[in-house]
Order: C-alpha cells, then structure tokens, then sequence
C-alpha cells in the first residue's frame, strides 16, 4: 500500500473518531480570501482552492489568483465548532438542502486539491451531465484524480463533481493517462 493511500486511511479513520466532516461555507462577495485567513487563525481546518488566471484590463494583462469557486471556503469541523465558523467575518451561511448543511465527501475535496495542484486548464460548470465511465488519472500531474468520464469533440475530459455546491468541475486529460474503473 503506498503512503498516501495509508494516510488518507488514517486521516477517514480520525475522522470518525472526532466526527469531523467537510462543509461548504457561504461568504460575502470578495471575502473568501479574508475568511480563510481568519478560521485559520482560529485554529479551524479551512479549504480554498485558488488558481491563476489571466485578466484583461485596458492598458494591460496580468496573471492573477482568483477562487475556483466565488463566495465558497471549505471546512473540515466537527460540532464544537459549527457556530463559531458562522462567526467569522465575511462568512454567511453554510451551503443547506432541506435545512440541513451539505456535507462534502473527504474523497472530493481530496479530488480538488489533486486538480488544484496540478496547474491544468479547469473550467468550472453547473449543467448536468450525462453519467458516463467512472475513470482514474493513472499517470501525470493528475494522478490520483477519479470522475466520470466525458468528451468533447475529440478531446477527452474527466467530470468531477462537487456535491455539496452543485458544482462540476472539467479537466482535459490525454486517453492514455486515464483507466476505467472496474466495479466489483
């Protein structure tokens, strides 16, 4: 077993025993920022995914770091800390259905930082989306990731999605690098 898969054992393992869970964090417009900065101060386990991309002003272009996802930060809590997230400056609400905060699957936030991390294009989407193959990166900077596997013309893609948001997310990934998951 290699060492990641041990500690990402380990962490689900911990988790349990403190009841920890991912939720997603609603936040004034331009505060994500801001609202990481303080729950880690607070000493609470806070996810932003940032990436670079190029704006367009008049007299120039520059590379900047923006949220994937506008107005959203992730926490990983338990029920100790529940309300006091909901005190931070600039945080909402947590993201609900039926009255209740979503929780986010550990294994899905794991995929986000797997697609973070590796500097690939991402392009972010809300439609739905056929179901198709549930396909592993095997190789390259994406190794790790797991989603549905779509197309687009030539190109292929996978489709992870991010339930407690409602929120897909594409990578292009070369066929080569991508294996199907066997069921069973």
């Amino acid at each position: 077993m290699d060492t990641t898969r041990e500690s990402n054992i380990v962490v689900k393992e911990k988790d349990k025993e403190l009841g920890t869970k991912w939720y997603a964090v609603y936040t004034r417009p331009r505060f994500e920022k801001q609202v990481l900065k303080s729950l880690q101060d607070q000493g609470i386990e806070a996810y932003l995914p940032i990436i670079k991309t190029m704006r367009q002003w008049s007299d120039r272009k520059k590379m900047v770091e923006v949220p994937l996802f506008t107005s959203y930060v992730f926490v990983h809590i338990n029920r100790i800390f529940y309300d006091q997230v909901l005190q931070t400056h600039g945080a909402v609400k947590y993201i609900s259905f039926e009255g209740k905060a979503a929780t986010i699957p550990a294994s899905q936030i794991d995929n986000l930082k797997i697609i973070v991390d590796s500097n690939e294009k991402i392009e972010t989407t809300w439609e739905s989306r056929q179901k198709g193959d549930l396909v592993e990166v095997v190789a390259g900077s994406l190794k790790g990731l797991k989603g549905e596997l779509i197309t687009d013309g030539n190109r292929k893609k996978v489709l992870v999605r991010i339930q407690g948001i409602d929120q897909n997310l594409t990578v292009e990934v070369h066929s080569s690098l991508i294996e199907k998951i066997r069921e069973g």
